[in-house]
């Protein structure tokens, strides 16, 4: 298994987190999918488990407050060496600031945000938790991308918060870089985004089979969203957990 970087540079995405309504269902799909394994996260997170892969830690899972009605949907976080000047940032540049900065004991602190164009994301500053330890094999985060309805303004602020470079490679879609080096993507889909659904952060996990893998995310009580096809990272296909979090499973190409 390969080892992910065990400093992440700010701006670079280091955590995929759901919050759910039920953790041993949802404990019990990804451990069936992916097969993962937990252990207890932070006590000031509430009831939280954190998803391990060989022994590394690759993702974590918490439980919504039964008086939040809230969507169930994985969130992506970007490291941040200071929660509270990311959260004036985010305040200055036209973002919503709905929690923290958190401190989350040893581990370190969090922020959850909204972009201006309402996508929501997470800010991380670790201190004991550096982040998914785990790259590339299947079960672990691959890929994390931004779809909303027009990329320039996602990339300019997230640029003026983490100090990404923005580089366009495509009709309405950007590259954010750090060091010349692609960390996540934006795409804008303008009027094709689904009205009910608003802007959105996607995490792809790797997997050896995207056909199979879209087959047993039916058979735990999941759904496909959009069928297995092949794209220029390789192979994919859309599912959703059977409490409805959408994301891809993703057959890497060498």
């Amino acid at each position: 298994m390969t080892e992910a970087e065990t400093h992440h540079r700010p701006g670079t995405p280091c955590w995929v987190s759901l919050m759910v309504h039920s953790l041993t269902a949802t404990q019990d799909f990804y451990s069936s999918l992916f097969g993962w394994t937990f252990s207890p996260g932070p006590p000031q997170l509430g009831p939280y488990a954190q998803a391990l892969l060989g022994g590394r830690v690759v993702a974590g899972i918490g439980v919504l407050p039964p008086d939040r009605q809230l969507p169930v949907a994985w969130t992506t976080y970007l490291a941040t060496e200071d929660a509270h000047t990311t959260a004036y940032r985010i305040r200055c540049c036209g973002g919503t600031v709905g929690v923290g900065p958190l401190d989350a004991g040893a581990a370190g602190r969090l922020v959850i945000a909204a972009d201006p164009t309402g996508a929501v994301f997470g800010a991380w500053q670790s201190r004991e938790h550096r982040g998914t330890e785990a790259a590339g094999d299947p079960g672990t985060p691959v890929r994390s991308e931004l779809f909303t309805r027009e990329s320039g303004t996602a990339a300019k602020f997230y640029a003026a918060v983490f100090g990404f470079e923005s580089a366009a490679d495509g009709p309405d879609h950007h590259a954010l870089l750090l060091d010349g080096r692609p960390v996540a993507a934006v795409h804008g889909l303008g009027a094709a985004l689904p009205r009910e659904r608003g802007p959105y952060w996607m995490t792809s996990f790797a997997v050896a089979d995207a056909d199979a893998a879209a087959r047993r995310v039916t058979e735990l009580g999941g759904r496909v969203v959009r069928p297995p096809g092949d794209g220029a990272a390789g192979r994919s296909a859309e599912v959703a957990d059977p409490e409805g979090a959408v994301f891809t499973v993703l057959a890497v190409r060498p």
